[in-house]
């Protein structure tokens, strides 16, 4: 580059982007798709919480007013989207088939809790998995933007230091443009990587905490219908 034709606008986005080594421009585009890719899990994460965590409020705002179980679980419908009605809707069926036999024995009433528990944790264990998509998308692009990025600064800078030997001047105008060149990579890289990075702990930690929602909800249902049997002896 001409050190005279050095000016401030020779070091916007854009400007960079266009002057820089085709490799390092594919670098940049990958880069910036990741970067599409992640907001796009992020911004259907934050909306999928608080939507899984709204309806679970009001379900279990249903369940402790004290009205019927079963009241509950058919006004959710026959295939609620859900986990919390469809663990509700799981283990009153279990209950209402061991209702429908003559007499159980305490043999017969642990194996309905366990059939009921194996019911509840299935519906936990594919509600984990669902809600947990999307979590590896982020833990992807957080743990290679930055190597990317860095493999087209490396790239662009050893292209800078070719045109600089072939022009023979090594003035700061002349290797500073080209030096911002290949960082502009390694840049996008980390703008990539810090909010995928950030974002997956704490839908991580959100996950785990739905998870854990899940299985206490469980746990109660365990409990009452463990109620409703003792009360039959």
């Amino acid at each position: 580059m001409d050190p005279a034709a050095v000016s401030p606008e020779s070091f916007n986005a854009v400007t960079l982007f266009m002057r820089a080594d085709w490799v390092v421009k594919l670098v940049m585009i990958g880069l910036a798709l990741a970067s599409l890719w992640s907001w796009t899990v992020i911004l259907d994460k934050l909306f999928r919480f608080a939507a899984l965590n709204r309806q679970a409020d009001k379900f279990e705002d249903a369940v402790a007013s004290g009205r019927s179980l079963e009241e509950i679980a058919q006004e959710a419908g026959e295939r609620p989207r859900h986990a919390l009605p469809r663990m509700l809707q799981g283990a009153l069926k279990e209950w209402r088939d061991a209702r429908g036999k003559s007499g159980q024995s305490d043999g017969q009433a642990a194996f309905l809790i366990q059939r009921i528990d194996r019911v509840l944790d299935t519906i936990i264990a594919r509600e984990s998995q669902r809600i947990e998509e999307g979590l590896g998308t982020l833990a992807i692009v957080a743990t290679a933007s930055p190597f990317v990025g860095l493999f087209g600064t490396v790239w662009g800078i050893m292209h800078a230091f070719q045109a600089i030997a072939i022009q023979k001047n090594t003035s700061l105008a002349v290797v500073a443009p080209s030096i911002a060149e290949a960082l502009f990579a390694t840049a996008i890289g980390l703008v990539a990587a810090i909010p995928a990075y950030i974002a997956f702990n704490a839908f991580s930690t959100k996950a785990g905490k739905f998870a854990a929602r899940l299985e206490g909800f469980a746990d109660d249902l365990s409990t009452a219908i463990q109620r409703r049997l003792s009360e039959r002896v």
